[in-house]
């Protein structure tokens, strides 16, 4: 199945936290519907462009997978696996991803800049400096493409906090002590 045929849920959170649809999870995400409606508009924004020409797929799709294999969270980490696959056609890919900071040849100069910067952010946000966008510039990206990758990094570390909350929230039934 090719990229542009793929099936996307609905709600890419709902499914990510797997929770039964109609418990507290659920009605977590009832009461708040203008939040689970700008999540699910943020993630069609950041992973899936319709004619951005920012950051590719493939590059969204390594900075994802990349963090969610740092949080770790697996089934973010899977779903993302997946993308990547689809929008690269090579299961090598993800396993240079996995190994980074390895030098891999399935990997470009600009993609290591990026996965670099991505492991910076997501690693040690404060010793982050204005050098580190240098070397973005260095590889090739754009302003655009740079301020892409800094909302798609927040995104995807946004997505583990609510996907821990969410599954904490349904494995508990939603009860608070």
């Amino acid at each position: 199945m090719s990229t542009t045929e793929r099936r996307e849920p609905a709600d890419v959170l709902d499914h990510l936290a797997g929770g039964d649809p109609s418990g507290a999870v659920a009605g977590l995400r009832a009461a708040r519907p203008d939040l689970t409606r700008f999540s699910q508009a943020s993630y069609e924004s950041l992973l899936e462009p319709d004619g951005d020409d920012s950051l590719t797929r493939r590059e969204r799709e390594l900075v994802a997978l990349r963090i969610a294999l740092q949080t770790p969270d697996s089934r973010l980490a899977a779903w993302h696996e997946t993308r990547l696959i689809a929008a690269t056609g090579s299961p090598a890919t993800v396993d240079a991803v996995s190994a980074f900071p390895a030098v891999s040849p399935e990997l470009t100069p600009r993609e290591v800049a990026i996965l670099r910067h991505a492991d910076l952010v997501t690693q040690h946000p404060t010793e982050a400096q204005a050098t580190d966008i240098g070397a973005l510039r260095t590889a090739g990206l754009s302003t655009r493409e740079i301020v892409t990758l800094s909302q798609l990094i927040a995104f995807v570390a946004f997505q583990v906090r609510i996907l821990a909350t969410l599954r904490a929230f349904g494995a508990t039934g939603g009860e608070t002590t």
